[in-house]
């Protein structure tokens, strides 16, 4: 499955994208989650950077004016669509923890936005990202939900856009802790709602419709009934 991520078969199953559209509301929910914890970090590195954008949205974020910005992926489709003229952000085609830019470095804060459901090894994996910064903030999709499990939906993101692995919010949780990772703060996220703002539909509004109701009860059942939601991890 890493394959696709190299050949270019994953940047075709994005429109040629790379999700990148999505980025300025996730940078969004990353820097809500820096600032209400008062972080300050003078490096920042993203694993699985993909086109960059969420690193080039934070840069333009004057709390962040002091920081350098690295981005790290595999694929070089992705790293060709980065913007290297970004403030402060370089991008390097290699892994961060093999490559000669990223293996011998620490980071202040490191981020992995929607990544480890992607890789066959995913415990190993965010064991690695553990020792790789004093702070990490991980994205992840919660793709188990009574709606997905009763329609099997959750199954055709294998093969639409690489998950290998998948999510409730207490799984993920239980993933970072058993890796030996300190949970400092989270909170629930809602692409459904803020991708919906960008590109409306009829079809994504009436999904919509029952989040909304329930969500004014409780988020956390919503999220397990309906899906829709991930979850943003601050964590040591």
């Amino acid at each position: 499955m890493s394959k696709i991520y190299e050949t270019g078969e994953y940047l075709d199953a994005t429109g040629n994208t790379w999700h990148s559209e999505d980025s300025p509301w996730k940078a969004a929910q990353i820097i809500q989650i820096i600032r209400k914890n008062n972080l300050h970090p003078n490096t920042l590195a993203e694993i699985g950077c993909g086109a960059g954008r969420i690193l080039v949205e934070l840069s333009k974020e004057e709390y962040l004016k002091d920081c350098q910005f690295a981005g790290y992926d595999i694929s070089p489709q992705a790293i060709e669509l980065c913007d290297k003229k970004a403030r402060g952000c370089k991008f390097f085609c290699e892994d961060i923890f093999g490559g000669e830019n990223g293996r011998a470095q620490n980071f202040d804060l490191l981020l992995i936005i929607d990544v480890f459901e992607h890789v066959p090894d995913y415990m190993g994996f965010v064991e690695k990202c553990r020792r790789k910064a004093q702070y990490k903030i991980y994205h992840i999709p919660l793709d188990i939900h009574v709606s997905s499990v009763i329609r099997n939906s959750f199954i055709r993101n294998r093969y639409t856009i690489g998950h290998l692995h998948y999510f409730t919010a207490d799984s993920a949780l239980g993933t970072l802790k058993d890796t030996g990772h300190e949970i400092v703060d989270y909170f629930y996220t809602s692409g459904s709602f803020g991708v919906f703002r960008q590109h409306p539909s009829i079809k994504t509004a009436i999904a919509n419709a029952p989040r909304w109701l329930f969500s004014k009860f409780s988020l956390p059942m919503t999220a397990r009934l309906f899906g829709g939601y991930s979850l943003l991890v601050l964590a040591k």
